[in-house]
């Protein structure tokens, strides 16, 4: 395992405060969703890693071939190397609760990285992730707190897909929250309310 996979900007926080990972989308930086961290959860530890990949100079987390076309085999290889970093920062606060949060390409690898393995997070929130595929049944999902968020006309991530998804992480029985609106892509008021909520609710709620 290591926490130096990824060029990340981290805080360290309170002893026993959450540890909160922020993922950027694309063309985002450790620096996008790093300040709103801070301000749902003053006490946490925070930790933004960067993309490693670079599509026409705008940083990424895996690579595509197109438009909703992603590289298999690449985000297998950058999941990998994020479920390692997760861990490695996980090992070293052993007495925090785990939180993520993702926007766009942000929350597609935290999604693959959640289904690939469960346990590192306690809590996830995907802010118009976009999976294209079929996922195979994840039964370690059970009672995780998983916040998705979508925007019913986003042409980035059709809407039908979002539903797919909402019904495919209920059928995992992961306590699922949605939060959708009739835009786009953008992020809009309700959905960081949203977030700063699912995100500030006590950590008994969480699944052990």
């Amino acid at each position: 395992m290591s926490n130096d996979n990824y060029h990340a900007l981290a805080k360290a926080g309170k002893p026993g405060a959450p540890l909160v990972f922020a993922f950027h989308g694309t063309g985002g930086d450790e620096t996008q969703f790093f300040g709103l961290a801070e301000q749902i959860l003053p006490e946490a530890s925070i930790v933004s890693p960067r993309g490693d990949v670079s599509e026409m100079g705008a940083a990424r987390f895996f690579r595509r071939t197109g438009e909703g076309v992603y590289d298999m085999a690449d985000l297998a290889r950058a999941t990998k190397a994020m479920a390692a970093f997760v861990a490695a920062h996980k090992a070293a606060h052993p007495d925090a609760p785990v939180y993520g949060f993702g926007y766009s390409n942000g929350a597609n690898i935290l999604a693959s990285v959640l289904m690939a393995q469960p346990g590192l997070f306690g809590r996830a929130a995907l802010l118009h992730p976009l999976i294209p595929w079929q996922p195979d049944p994840v039964p370690g999902l059970s009672g995780r707190k998983v916040l998705i968020t979508a925007g019913r006309r986003d042409p980035i991530c059709p809407w039908p897909q979002s539903e797919a998804l909402f019904a495919w992480f209920k059928a995992q029985g992961a306590a699922v929250r949605t939060e959708t609106h009739g835009g786009g892509h953008e992020l809009r008021q309700g959905e960081i309310e949203a977030l700063a909520e699912f995100l500030s609710a006590p950590a008994l709620e969480d699944a052990a």
